[in-house]
């Protein structure tokens, strides 16, 4: 399972969704679910874990509406074993955020769990 929190409208999800489909595909994984929860199975909202996105979309784009931006946690369950797993994460997050540690400005802000 891959676990992201997301502060994203439906233009961004879809992004991300790509991203997860072509790193499943180059890596020979099958997607067996897709999920998309407003309140995870926790004692925690999901307002309550991610709202430090929220905050940093609006520290990066001072100003501007956030429009359709929702706080959303994506899980997708994969079919793969744990030594696929691992490098088919790091190819998530690699086109989530090319940039890396250096400074700059998510398109999605995002978190892994």
């Amino acid at each position: 399972m891959l676990v992201f929190g997301l502060y994203a409208d439906e233009a961004g999800l879809e992004w991300v969704r790509s991203i997860v489909r072509s790193a499943a595909a180059s890596r020979r994984a099958r997607v067996v679910l897709w999920e998309e929860r407003g309140f995870p199975e926790r004692d925690a909202s999901v307002e309550d874990l991610y709202d430090h996105l929220a905050e940093q979309w609006s520290y990066e784009h001072p100003g501007q509406e956030p429009a359709d931006r929702q706080l959303v946690e994506l899980r997708v369950g994969l079919t793969c074993s744990l030594r696929m797993w691992r490098p088919l994460r790091r190819m998530v997050i690699s086109g989530m955020c090319p940039e890396e540690l250096g400074p700059h400005v998510c398109r999605v802000p995002w978190a892994a769990m």
